[in-house]
């Protein structure tokens, strides 16, 4: 059965794949008559979209519609993939105000625009220019995922029973994303706070919004729908949070090879995750000291990132972390295995589940 859902997923990830190819195709029609200078927006944006990307929460939207027993059609497969292109926004926006020099093993948004100002002598300042291109590319990215969802032929009440928890899913990601923002000027570490900013920063948008989602396009009578939101909500926020510790430990003790950053890229970008502060909470004076001047450094060598990797596992952080993964993933998968849901879309949360935390990149 797992096998099932295995093979279920994987073909609406390839739908999903071939409906963003088409989608970025037409767009490319339409900006190029604009102008042939808007060419390398579509070339950066068709790169940064195709060449890579789990599709998780497509996948997750189909899952939650799948949950109310329908069957999804090509154009709820449009819909859920609106999903990427808010994703790419956020991930366009997020490696600017992180500084991020690359995503996915090449360089990010504002890195390519950067280079790109420098390959053709443009005047004026060359990281002036990726920065402001990142932005646009990033507000573009936002503007397509909602002209995918309202031009994915869904009956029009689908469309608008889905809009609320569309709405909802933008403004809790945009004060997820400040409260990561405001985080690094804070001047002592909290759990508490990294753990909101887990919640709302990715855990909610990957999961849980991304479930109700796929259910209010299935079902648009909200009353009807209410328990199972509220089963999905119990499989998503754990889970989602989860997902978020996962991405935190991957992105200290994660194989550059796989995930397509540098070793220990949240030391360079001094990144105050979960695991962050559950470290310096545990750390004796002179580790918390020598941890905390190390965050934020880009100058960081090898040998340097390896140590405080050394020191943040000798706290006994990681493990900590770990177990709060499991415990999470424990929630969620008894949430999966609820009466509510019917038997085949269980299948596919617990498949989802064990992907989503267990992976490597």
């Amino acid at each position: 059965m797992v096998n099932d859902a295995r093979g279920t997923l994987l073909a609406v990830r390839e739908t999903v794949q071939s409906e963003l190819t088409s989608y970025l195709t037409l767009q490319r029609e339409y900006l190029s008559g604009i102008g042939s200078e808007l060419i390398p927006v579509c070339d950066a944006l068709e790169s940064f979209l195709l060449e890579g990307g789990k599709r998780l929460r497509p996948l997750f939207a189909y899952a939650g519609f799948a949950a109310t027993g329908k069957v999804a059609t090509a154009a709820d497969i449009r819909a859920f993939t609106s999903l990427e292109l808010l994703q790419a926004c956020a991930l366009i926006h997020d490696d600017l105000m992180d500084r991020s020099d690359t995503r996915r093993g090449k360089p990010a948004i504002h890195r390519h625009f950067e280079n790109l100002h420098q390959q053709e002598a443009m005047s004026g300042l060359a990281d002036q220019f990726g920065e402001a291109a990142a932005v646009l590319l990033g507000d573009l990215a936002l503007v397509w995922s909602d002209h995918l969802l309202h031009t994915s032929g869904v009956e029009n009440s689908a469309l608008l029973s889905a809009l609320k928890v569309h709405d909802e899913m933008r403004i809790e990601l945009m004060a997820g994303q400040y409260l990561d923002v405001r985080e690094a000027g804070e001047r002592s570490p909290s759990v508490d706070r990294s753990l909101r900013i887990a919640r709302y920063k990715s855990g909610k948008y990957t999961i849980e919004r991304p479930l109700h989602l796929g259910a209010s396009l299935a079902i648009t009578d909200e009353a009807k729908r209410k328990d199972l939101t509220n089963i999905l909500s119990a499989y998503g926020l754990p889970l989602g949070e989860a997902f978020q510790l996962r991405d935190d430990m991957l992105g200290i003790f994660g194989d550059p090879s796989v995930t397509g950053k540098p070793a220990g890229d949240d030391i360079r970008e001094g990144k105050r995750t979960v695991l962050m502060a559950m470290t310096l909470e545990r750390a004796d004076q002179a580790s918390a000291a020598k941890i905390t001047a190390a965050l934020g450094r880009e100058d960081l060598t090898a040998d340097q990132i390896e140590e405080i990797r050394a020191l943040i596992t000798a706290t006994g952080a990681v493990k900590v972390v770990e177990d709060l993964i499991e415990g999470l993933l424990s929630n969620a998968l008894t949430a999966a295995n609820s009466d509510e849901i019917v038997p085949s879309a269980r299948e596919l949360l617990v498949e989802l589940a064990t992907s989503a935390t267990r992976r490597s990149h």
